[in-house]
């Protein structure tokens, strides 16, 4: 049994607890010194936890696949699963900030799945959430769990599909898991409906609930580390800024920023998505597994904000391990504690929804009699297993008729009982009790996985959701491949009746910044602003759109054509967007150039660089804070047009003029191939500041260290006091905006060194007045569809009370609105 218990942890192990009713006729030992002979498990089936024999033929694959296994390492990621969906709920899914999200009445522009999937009225919405609320605390304590499943699942792709904006991998990986669990037995270990039917309760679930999961999880790592091996992310240029985060501090003790980039940043989320997967696979790995994936689990919950992601990864590692993992565990604990733990007993009960192993000969029951009046010295122990299969009681019965005189026969009979024993469990295979739903569960095994395996693949049939990433993102998992800097975004009108062009204020009537993008989002977007703009006089609006993207750092360039209007361009889910424009590539190895150009500037300097297509031109405006601004052609040739100056000046490579502030110009592409060039400007305001700022700071560390002698003027006066009221009272706006800063980074500098105690204390109050606002606007709406919408006054106060926040979480909200701060 040990070297059956060795491959447990694989995909379709046994769990350490299992009696050998629990496994196949190949499993199935005549002998306890059988058992311990290593030759009698094969090398794979270690490994594997299953033999070819396993799989060579359709029954032996169902038999497999619906194998009794322990229902504990299910049940508890069950309850963490349902736990971290409720917490989601009120979070990433935006309960707690609903009612700013649908607006009764506004005219908002949204982006569903399918165009005929609209929010229902906000108060409606609310419910919507409570049933997937309810939902996931049933599927957590496992209480009504089908119906509990039921409700999650409809309203969270609901929601899912309701909102493109707000797709990604992790959001889909959710839907999938709770469709899972729908089809699975996850509440036959530690649930209340274990306690309303003790029937079901310590029951055995088939092995392929635990083989679906595992698979899906390992897909999720392999396919995101297949998409990681990408000339981008091998080169280190996709996530390039994360090198910065104060995470990779203590590597950059050792490596330059340059090599912490490549090699831990990139390198390191390569390895380790290509090899976690496996890593968990196998018993001799999987504690190092463990220790790595849940290391990059807690870097990325500090790194992004994905919500219960990193938390729900780190709940399916256990499901790699024994299935019996949580008996053996909680064993461990205090007796006292025992009442309110999940059960430690090995008590396994049958369950139809599994395939036993019959015993395969009559006769081994009905010589159970004799045989037990023969001397213990004479191999006792070979009976035990016999005596532990669920079905041996059925044949049971039939001992009564059995011959008598066959239990007297020698035990010779042993040996020869060895040789026909494979030929007859061939010959009673038909007898095992496979029923429908065993066929069915592993049907849906064998077609789910393919499809898993499919999917992310799939993008040449989707192709008009293909914009420089492959498809729908949301299930591609290629996860943090992609990174995405605009800079510029315009939206032009023309009136159809009148020939009036005007301008649109980019995000206007939408909440979403992805539209810009997503050909199939602009497509939604263009229509819906054409059907509000006659609101504002303006009729049969043609929309078009010119949004200038650099991906992975490369040059910024137009991603969509700026010729076409898009309310009336055709755009098919099976077709290649016509309008989208092809990303440049061929200049990727530009790149290093510009590494170069940023290193030799100084800190006040900035540098733009541009790609544009032959025939299309650029128009900009060039701020009058932005001094001594110049175009400098790198390949290709272009024409500098100064609308102002009504001047034309022919740039080719190398070549280089300035640009007047405060005025607008166009850059013409006239050369044969794309034109690149780059924008050279100083921010001459922003430095006068910053050398204002640094004389004030001299001042004040004067002031302070009793140095400076001469008087203070009026205007300066506020430098002396270090109370907040002192930047209300500055009447210089210099000196008010030196004191604002100042304030601000004594908090940031408070919070960075806040203690363990303090920085716990923050993050509950934060999540205190998340959940609290949610649960009281649900509430609200709830009385509102029960008795009716209140007075004015009356709602207006409930609100409030519901906005109310406490003062450390204000503070926090008010330095994350503040440039700079966001990481706080």
């Amino acid at each position: 049994m040990e070297t059956q218990e060795h491959a447990a942890g694989a995909v379709m192990g046994l769990s350490a607890g299992q009696t050998s009713a629990d496994r196949t006729p190949q499993e199935q030992p005549h002998h306890t010194s059988r058992m311990q002979q290593p030759q009698s498990t094969s090398r794979m089936e270690q490994l594997f936890g299953f033999s070819t024999e396993n799989l060579g033929s359709w029954q032996s694959v169902v038999t497999l696949l619906n194998r009794p296994m322990d229902p504990a390492s299910l049940g508890i990621f069950r309850f963490l699963f349902g736990m971290l969906m409720a917490i989601d709920i009120t979070q990433e899914r935006g309960l707690s900030h609903l009612d700013w999200k649908y607006l009764d009445g506004a005219p908002v522009c949204r982006f569903p799945l399918f165009n005929f999937l609209q929010p229902l009225p906000l108060d409606w919405m609310y419910l919507v959430y409570l049933v997937m609320f309810l939902g996931s605390v049933g599927i957590m304590l496992g209480c009504f769990y089908r119906l509990s499943c039921l409700m999650f699942l409809t309203t969270y792709w609901y929601i899912f599909f309701l909102d493109k904006t707000a797709w990604n991998n992790h959001s889909y990986l959710y839907g999938l898991i709770g469709f899972q669990l729908t089809l699975m037995d996850g509440n036959r270990y530690w649930s209340i409906d274990g306690l309303r039917n003790p029937g079901i309760r310590n029951a055995h679930v088939p092995l392929w609930n635990y083989t679906v999961l595992r698979t899906q999880i390992f897909i999720v790592y392999f396919i995101a580390g297949i998409k990681k091996l990408d000339a981008d992310w091998v080169e280190g240029y996709s996530m390039s800024y994360l090198a910065h985060h104060w995470l990779f501090d203590p590597f950059k003790l050792v490596l330059p920023v340059e090599l912490v980039n490549v090699l831990v940043v990139h390198g390191g989320g390569l390895i380790l998505d290509l090899s976690a997967g496996y890593l968990l696979f196998f018993d001799a790995t999987r504690p190092f597994a463990f220790v790595f994936v849940s290391y990059f689990h807690c870097m990325n919950s500090q790194l992004f904000s994905i919500g219960m992601f990193p938390y729900t990864m780190l709940a399916t590692s256990p499901l790699f391990c024994y299935s019996n993992w949580p008996r053996r565990l909680f064993a461990g604990f205090p007796r006292v504690l025992k009442p309110v733990l999940p059960s430690t007993s090995q008590d396994l009960k049958p369950s139809t929804s599994c395939v036993y192993e019959e015993a395969p000969r009559s006769e081994e029951p009905r010589s159970e009699e004799p045989r037990s009046e023969e001397p213990r010295s004479e191999e006792p122990r070979s009976e035990e297993p016999r005596s532990e299969e669920p079905r041996s009681e059925e044949p049971r019965s039939e001992a009564p008729r059995s011959e008598e005189p066959r239990s007297e026969e020698p035990r010779s009979e042993e040996p020869r009982s060895e040789e026909p024993r494979s030929e007859e469990q061939e010959a009673t295979a038909a007898k095992k009790p496979i029923k429908f739903r065993h066929k069915l569960g592993a049907i849906f095994t064998i077609i789910y996985i393919m499809e898993q395996l499919f999917m992310p693949y799939s993008h040449f049939i989707t192709q008009g959701y293909n914009n420089w990433t492959n498809g729908l993102y949301g299930y591609s998992w290629d996860m943090m491949v992609h990174a995405r800097s605009h800079q510029h975004v315009k939206i032009t009108y023309k009136d159809g009746k009148t020939g009036e062009i005007g301008y649109l204020n980019p995000g206007v009537f939408t909440q979403s910044r992805r539209w810009k993008d997503h050909g199939d989002m602009l497509k939604q977007y263009a229509t819906c602003l054409s059907e509000l703009l006659p609101r504002y006089n303006i009729t049969d609006a043609e929309i078009y759109f010119d949004i200038w993207v650099s991906i992975n750092d490369r040059f910024q360039q137009r991603i969509f054509d700026p010729r076409v209007d898009v309310v009336r361009a055709p755009w098919s889910p099976l077709q290649p967007t016509p309008w989208l424009m092809p990303l440049l590539v061929d200049l990727s190895p530009w790149r290093t150039k510009f590494q170069e150009i940023e290193g030799t500037l100084d800190n006040q300097t900035e540098i733009v660089f541009i790609a544009d297509f032959p025939g299309l031109h650029l128009e900009n405006f060039v701020s009058e804070d932005l001094g001594n601004t110049s175009v400098q052609v790198l390949q290709g040739e272009v024409i500098i047009e100064l609308v102002e100056e009504k001047k034309n000046y022919t740039l080719k490579a190398g070549e280089q003029t300035q640009v007047p502030a405060g005025a607008y110009h166009k850059v013409h592409t006239v050369s044969d191939g794309p034109s690149c060039f780059m924008y050279v400007y100083v921010n001459t305001t922003e430095a006068a500041l910053q050398e204002d700022l640094t004389r004030l700071l001299h001042l004040q560390e004067r002031l302070l260290n009793g140095t400076e002698t001469e008087p203070l003027p009026p205007e300066l006066q506020p430098l002396l006091s270090a109370d907040e009221g002192s930047e209300v009272n500055a009447t210089d706006p210099v000196v008010r905006i030196f004191l604002k800063r100042q304030r601000r980074m004594k908090e940031v500098k408070k919070r960075r060194e806040a203690s363990v105690i303090e920085r716990l204390d923050r993050f509950v109050t934060k999540k205190y007045y998340t959940i609290r606002r949610g649960f009281l606007m649900t509430a609200i709406a709830m009385r509102n569809l029960a008795v009716g919408l209140p007075s004015v006054e009356q709602l207006t106060r409930e609100v409030s009370y519901a906005n109310m926040k406490g003062p450390q979480y204000e503070n926090h909200e008010a330095l994350k609105d503040e440039a700079g701060h966001a990481e706080l």
